[in-house]
């Protein structure tokens, strides 16, 4: 598991890319985000995109020391669903 650093200051986006292999002829059809803690002065989640087997994210704000967990929900054409997180840790740099 991969942790990524973010300054409480800094708008970053991350992307999740879907392999074409993983896909295998299919297509994602929706795409949701969500994040925990989810409180208020927390990490924030902006400006989602899906761009073919690509999906990602605007991430800005969150409290230094904390540990995020940033959840990717699609569902696939042949009805399926699958999910990744990003873990993200809020440092002051």
């Amino acid at each position: 598991m991969s942790i990524f650093l973010k300054d409480p200051g800094s708008s970053l986006d991350h992307a999740v890319d879907w392999d074409s292999l993983y896909l295998e002829g299919r297509s994602i059809s929706a795409s949701g985000w969500s994040v925990q803690p989810d409180a208020p002065g927390g990490l924030v989640l902006s400006q989602p995109r899906l761009a073919g087997g690509r999906t990602a994210i605007r991430l800005s704000g969150g409290q230094a020391g904390q540990v995020y967990r940033v959840v990717n929900r699609i569902s696939l054409s042949d009805g399926n669903s699958d999910e990744r997180t990003l873990v993200v840790r809020v440092e002051d740099r």
